[in-house]
């Protein structure tokens, strides 16, 4: 227990202050590049310039971090030179090019407008509320937007502004997090490649999507850890009657040796008192340990000897010599049978999943020497790190927690089978320790899970309408095939094809290939099944997972260069120059595809650009769209209706008004966003109701009527004696799978006192006097 809180408290400890240190960083930089009045970057080359420069500047101080814990010197500068590193690139990347706009990638355009929406409700008010729906609780999880809205409602920014400052500094913190995690696993030199080059990959293909990034990033080293949690075959060890008295054998004749053996005990303390500890758990050692106690058993018998011929006269220091001479001998050999103990243990580190607390693939740089075993929770801080990122899973996107879940799942499947076909006993005892383990994580992800969760379950258990859910209905050409990254021709897919074969060439000894390796075959299993529902009229939304697919490959294929590059090294017979120009060709690689992301968000960048934002202005400095008349339309609504935006409900088709205002909408923009709780097609046919009635008192009847929180305010948009709404439909399977469609009231049918109009550039608003 001591270990376990040792190991989970310094781990949170040092992941505090990554945090703080990567929100500076993202709030200096995106400060900084606010008080420069830059062009746009859909028509200048000025932001792209500057942001491979920072770009070049990030990668060379996560060189200098390489660099020195390879010299291993300023070991904790080095891991703050990689904090500062890492968020930096995120920062430069991303908030360079959109230095001069207030919009994030893809504006506030198609799903960028719903996530916008929600972080403006959050920002309102701390409760759980739904985006769009009076009096309902989210169906979305809120994690990622509440921490959001709470900052924007601290600093008093509005909610639409606050969206890409937020976004970019998460995904800044997200980036350190990772290196945070896999420096507790693997080597400090690789952790720092590893974590830059998927950070690198994340943001080039996941970040338009900022709340589901967050999880992208973190998804391979929570696989490793999980896999080290579920996969442990000491534990099937202690289901064995002859292992249990193989260790207890052991452990008596290592007593004894301890007793007869004072000053072997003292010259070698670390030897003598930590070698039990271990005397278990190392089966790969386990032909060089019988040898060692059969040694120690041996010295034992002769030091009494050596003690009775002490005593003896002055004739018999010859003999007693003799004696002292054989027992050195044989100290000697067992000195030698430890050094290939601890040699041995050096080359079964890598596979050996019992020790991940303890960063095992450092095994490889360390002297061969017989040092002390660290001391591990048994796995259990693993188990705490799974449960915790399954729990923020479930807390900040739904789908990458399911398919989480399921990964986990089948990595306990895959190393109760395994640890079984290795033993060869009782299945049923090689299965409760997994299943405990898988309960532990369950339960902690369940408790994190309930705090954003318990009030739509509770509304749906005790009589929501709930009623339909279209969520799961998108099915685009690339939710069709099995991603295959690794064929693409260009730097990502030549990594992921050395990941691929990294993964199929250590399958067997090393845990990291077995880890990701379960993870990449789960997203396949995943895909496969998504396709096969399509038959019973959903999916399950695959084309969604390959981010994090390209993230896993991409750090498999950094294992498998820095694997294969030391193995052509030594085949090379170790050429001067050879680390050098693996160095130098490897950075510049990052570096050229780095530089190349902005071409890649080309087309988010641009709607950045394009798009209207709150203020009523476009970035690019052209003629804004109708969204400028919003402010007249927000105005107008609280001089009429007298109430707060919070409790004011407005039907209108330009939802994107509810994006940038935190009023309440009586439908949202399309039933795949909708909450289920809201009967989206029920809404669609009471407006297209209201549509149909030839005067205002049928009007005001419906609406007192209706089963739900009417409108306070209609904004409509005007064609000639009518006003119109342009409303949606889904059409699954089609794709698009979104049909709109025009809803007509006659003006005549507001023609009463009851209703009261302002016209606002192209809006009507009219609101509600009851």
């Amino acid at each position: 227990m001591r270990e376990l809180v040792r190991q989970v408290g310094g781990g949170l400890g040092e992941a505090v202050l990554a945090i703080v240190v990567a929100a500076v960083v993202a709030a200096v930089g995106l400060e900084a590049f606010s008080v420069v009045h830059w062009p746009a970057f859909n028509s200048s080359n000025v932001t792209r310039s500057i942001t491979t420069v920072g770009q070049v500047v990030t990668i060379a101080l996560l060189v200098g971090a390489v660099a020195l814990i390879r010299l291993r010197r300023a070991r904790r500068f080095a891991e703050v030179l990689t904090w500062v590193g890492i968020s930096g690139f995120v920062t430069v990347t991303l908030g360079m090019p959109l230095a001069a706009t207030k919009l994030y990638l893809l504006g506030i355009s198609v799903d960028q407008e719903f996530r916008t929406e929600y972080l403006t409700r959050l920002t309102d008010t701390a409760a759980l509320h739904d985006m769009t729906y009076a009096g309902l609780p989210p169906f979305y999880p809120a994690g990622w937007f509440w921490i959001g809205g709470r900052v924007a409602n601290l600093l008093g920014v509005a909610g639409w502004e606050a969206f890409k400052p937020w976004a970019i500094m998460s995904l800044s913190i997200a980036s350190v997090l990772a290196y945070v995690l896999w420096s507790k696993l693997i080597r400090a030199d690789w952790a720092v490649a590893v974590a830059a080059v998927t950070t690198v990959v994340m943001v080039a293909y996941a970040s338009p999507e900022a709340y589901s990034a967050v999880l992208v990033i973190l998804f391979a080293p929570a696989m490793v850890l999980a896999w080290g949690a579920l996969y442990r075959p000491e534990l099937a060890d202690d289901a064995r009657p002859d292992t249990v008295e193989t260790r207890s054998t052991t452990a008596e004749t290592q007593s004894a040796t301890a007793e007869v053996q004072p000053a072997t005990a003292d010259a070698r303390p670390a030897t003598a008192d930590t070698r039990p500890a271990t005397a278990g758990t190392q089966p790969a050692t386990a032909d060089i340990r019988p040898a060692t106690a059969e040694t120690r058993l041996a010295t034992a018998e002769a030091q009494p000897a050596t003690a009775a011929a002490r005593s003896a006269t002055a004739e018999t220091h010859s003999a007693t010599t003799e004696t002292r001479s054989a027992t050195t001998e044989t100290q000697t050999a067992t000195a030698d049978t430890q050094s290939a103990t601890a040699e041995t243990r050096l080359a079964t580190a890598d596979s050996w999943p019992a020790t991940v607390d303890a960063r095992p693939p450092t095994a490889d740089v360390r002297p061969a020497t017989a040092e002390p075993r660290p001391t591990t929770a048994g796995g259990w801080g693993a188990v705490l790190g799974t449960g915790l990122f399954l729990g923020v899973s479930a807390m900040s996107y739904s789908l990458f927690f399911v398919v989480a879940v399921f990964a986990v799942v089948l990595m306990g499947l895959l190393a109760w089978l395994s640890l079984w076909w290795q033993q060869r006993t009782n299945p049923w005892r090689l299965l409760w320790p997994i299943l405990i383990r898988l309960i532990g994580m369950g339960v902690l992800a369940g408790i994190l899970a309930l705090l954003v969760w318990a009030p739509y379950l509770a509304k749906a258990l005790t009589g929501g309408r709930a009623l339909s859910n279209t969520a799961f209905h998108y099915l685009p050409e690339s939710g069709s095939q099995l991603p295959l990254p690794m064929f693409e021709f260009s730097l990502l897919g030549a990594l992921c094809l050395v990941g691929t074969v990294w993964l199929v060439l250590r399958s067997v000894r090393s845990r990291r290939a077995q880890a990701l390796g379960i993870a990449v075959v789960a997203i396949y299993l995943w895909s496969l099944l998504s396709m096969a529902v399509t038959v019973g009229g959903t999916t399950l939304l695959s084309f969604r997972l390959e981010p994090i697919l390209q993230v896993l490959l991409a750090a498999a294929g950094v294992f498998g260069l820095a694997e294969g590059g030391r193995a052509i090294y030594r085949a090379l017979n170790e050429p001067q120059r050879f680390r050098t120009v693996a160095v130098v060709v490897s950075v510049l690689a990052v570096l050229a595809f780095a530089q190349h992301i902005p071409n890649i968000l080309s087309n988010e960048i641009t709607t950045a650009y394009t798009d209207t934002d709150g203020n009523g202005e476009r970035a690019d400095k052209r003629s804004p769209s109708a969204v400028s008349w919003y402010r007249a339309v927000d105005a107008a609504l609280l001089a009429d209706t007298g109430r707060p935006r919070d409790q004011t409900v407005v039907l209108t088709a330009d939802t994107s008004f509810l994006a940038y205002y935190p009023y309440f909408g009586f439908q949202a923009l399309t039933s795949h966003y909708a909450n289920p709780l809201a009967d989206f097609a029920g809404r669609a046919r009471e407006i297209g109701h209201w549509s149909s009635l030839k005067t205002p008192a049928e009007l005001l009847d419906a609406l007192a009527a209706s089963p739900w929180r009417t409108p306070d305010a209609f904004v409509f948009r005007t064609s000639g004696d009518n006003y119109t709404l342009r409303l949606s439909e889904d059409v699954y399977p089609n794709d698009p799978n979104v049909r709109r469609y025009t809803v007509t009231f006659p003006k005549t049918l507001f023609d009463d006192p009851h209703f009261h109009s302002t016209v606002a550039g192209p809006f009507t608003v009219i609101t509600v006097q009851r």
